[in-house]
């Protein structure tokens, strides 16, 4: 049986950096539905340099001349914002979900907002001393592997189990995280905390990029759950991942596609959620449990819809039943037709009208 689907808004910095604005996708994401409103904890100095450069679609959507720098020290929120956010997230029956880019942002949401699930964006798979901070927390991880390689997945995988699994001791090495992956208590240990995420990091992701068939291989290759961080165009595509066994969905969400930002192009309105969440839970129920059964509501259509042995014409009885006296026609009350054969050449043990069935 599939168990339910987690589907987490990612308000992401839809925000723009006001907290209002926050607080209100907190209430769309609940409205709408979803079980997670999630958001980016950082500090602009600390994610990048003045050098780094933007992404192709964030110089689209925000412009060429201001760096990414910039860009993102407009994106903050403070940390009394955040825990704003996380009360009004309580108070709307929506868990509250954030992703930490440096090691100070997760230690915040885990010891002052108290966060229960942390979140890794897929540029930070390789950032082993930040997911070894994570993994310290001894908290579930969902793991998002965008832009990543198998190997690069295996890698992080050795770096949180590591951090899981031992106390901090000498500063470890590269050789100490693949040296713990062999151990079966390692997979025991990331089977129970750890989710991974596909994900093609771009924005919006064509179609022919999403490749949701790398969700199984994820499954196949380390044996832990998988989800599906969604940055294509619409809904449907998530649809199709759960049908494909995602047990996350996490989806950008924006009040209004046209505000200005790095994100809002990619993202989908409340009334959008709202949709792809009903599609999903329909797709839920569809999967069922596997079993090849009638299902209830079939029981009473199958002498409808089904067919029975009747003589197609007047039948004398002691006269034999041959392909030119014995037909198959609704209801399907009676004998069924597999049976068609065995009553070929058999005498009739009553008279039977045109169109009557027989009687075993």
């Amino acid at each position: 049986m599939h168990r339910r689907t987690m589907i987490i808004a990612e308000a992401g910095v839809n925000h723009n950096g006001d907290c209002t604005r926050a607080l209100a996708l907190v209430q769309a994401a609940a409205r709408a539905g979803a079980d997670v409103v999630k958001f980016q904890s950082f500090r602009a100095d600390k994610l990048a340099t003045a050098d780094a450069a933007k992404a192709s679609y964030q110089q689209v959507t925000t412009g060429a001349a201001q760096s990414q720098l910039e860009m993102l020290r407009a994106l903050e929120l403070s940390e009394d914002d955040e825990q704003r956010i996380a009360a009004a997230c309580a108070k709307a029956n929506i868990t509250y979900m954030s992703t930490p880019f440096d090691a100070d942002s997760a230690t915040h949401l885990v010891q002052r907002i108290g966060v229960s699930t942390l979140k890794v964006g897929s540029g930070d798979l390789t950032n082993a001393p930040l997911l070894l901070h994570l993994a310290r927390f001894r908290l579930p991880i969902i793991l998002s592997t965008g832009m990543a390689t198998l190997a690069e997945v295996e890698q992080a995988l050795g770096v949180i189990a590591f951090g899981y699994l031992l106390e901090a001791s000498a500063p470890p090495t590269t050789a100490d995280f693949a040296d713990i992956l062999p151990d079966r208590e390692t997979w025991t240990e990331l089977r129970s905390k750890v989710t991974l995420l596909h994900c093609t990091t771009e924005y919006p992701a064509d179609p022919q990029s999403i490749n949701l068939r790398a969700m199984a291989t994820l499954s196949h290759a380390f044996g832990l759950p998988v989800g599906f961080s969604d940055h294509s165009p619409g809904i449907h595509v998530a649809a199709a991942a759960v049908a494909l066994g995602a047990t996350v969905i996490e989806k950008h969400l924006t009040l209004d596609r046209n505000l200005p930002g790095p994100d809002h192009r990619a993202s989908i309105e409340p009334h959008e959620l709202a949709a792809m969440i009903a599609n999903i839970r329909d797709v839920e129920a569809a999967l069922g449990d596997g079993r090849k059964v009638p299902a209830a509501e079939e029981i009473a259509n199958r002498s409808v819809a089904r067919r029975s042995l009747v003589a197609t014409s007047a039948i004398r009885s002691g006269e034999r039943f041959t392909e030119q006296n014995l037909g198959v026609k609704r209801p399907g009350d009676g004998i069924s037709p597999i049976e068609y054969w065995s009553y070929l050449g058999k005498k009739a043990d009553r008279d039977y009208a045109a169109n009557e069935a027989l009687e075993p």
